[in-house]
């Protein structure tokens, strides 16, 4: 990613608050609660393990011991990052005899990592 330099952010010469525009987006925005849910959204994408874990999930479905294999980790350590994803709903299971497998929990969550791609390929 490219390095971004500090720069002055501009400001309006002169103080004047658009009413209109502050009501219909005060009127719009969602509850404190909602918001919160969507940063700590968010915050799960914000550390590598999960990303690669993600970026991993997103070519294939697997089990633990894979998935550690791929990003040379242990199996606990893949565990508990694993949790984080299930408890946040962007990873499934499904058991097949002593095995579980994990998968993308759906599309969205392709489609947030393919943007994100794409953003800091620009």
């Amino acid at each position: 990613m490219k390095k971004i330099e500090e720069a002055e952010v501009e400001q309006c010469e002169l103080k004047h608050v658009h009413e209109k525009t502050v009501e219909k987006v005060k009127k719009d925005m969602p509850v404190e609660d909602e918001l919160q849910d969507l940063a700590d959204f968010f915050k799960v994408f914000g550390d590598l393990t999960r990303v690669k874990m993600l970026y991993v999930l997103f070519q294939s479905e697997m089990c633990v011991c894979d998935l550690a294999q791929v990003l040379q980790m242990t199996p606990s350590a893949i565990s508990h990052q694993l949790r984080v994803l299930k408890q946040m709903k962007l990873v499934t299971n499904r058991r097949e005899g002593k095995t579980v497998f994990y998968s993308l929990a759906d599309s969205h969550i392709k489609t947030i990592m393919n943007q994100g791609m794409e953003h800091i390929r620009e």
